[in-house]
């Protein structure tokens, strides 16, 4: 019996599943649709949902805690890239600084008055050589 245990543990250590979610769920906001395994995908339903969460609160605090969950690393621009951020020119970011932003910006704001249910999860076809059930879990539209 299970009694008191709500991880999902996907046959991985912590420090596996721990990386595994926040790749997922970086590719998750960035895109808005991924597709999966259905555990894996009701696993990553919770942590999808808790961003937005955060997103909604939009405070420095918790901007720093979705940057923590996330495992993004800030690495310093050089001067050139600083000169073009300046200028207005992104690109110099890694994916990483554009998917918190995006996380805030956009994700924040579309589901300010939504009280939960933030993410969809649609069965798809069986995966040919393992025959492991396949799904898309995706942000709804508003």
């Amino acid at each position: 019996m299970r009694h008191l245990n709500k991880t999902v543990k996907l046959n991985r250590t912590s420090s596996h599943r721990r990386c595994l979610f926040a790749n997922m769920l970086k590719a998750l906001i960035e895109h808005e649709r991924i597709t999966t395994t259905l555990p894996k995908a009701k696993a990553l339903r919770g942590y999808a949902e808790r961003m937005i969460t955060l997103a909604k609160k939009n405070t420095l605090a918790a901007r720093r805690q979705a940057i923590a969950s996330l495992m993004i690393q800030f690495n310093a621009l050089t001067d050139k890239e600083k000169r073009a951020v300046k200028a207005g020119d992104t690109s110099a970011y890694n994916t990483d600084r554009q998917v918190v932003d995006k996380l805030f910006e956009t994700l924040g704001k579309r589901f300010g008055t939504r009280n939960g249910g933030y993410t969809r999860i649609i069965r798809s076809k069986k995966r040919q050589g393992d025959n492991a059930q396949t799904c898309v879990i995706e942000y709804l539209s508003a």
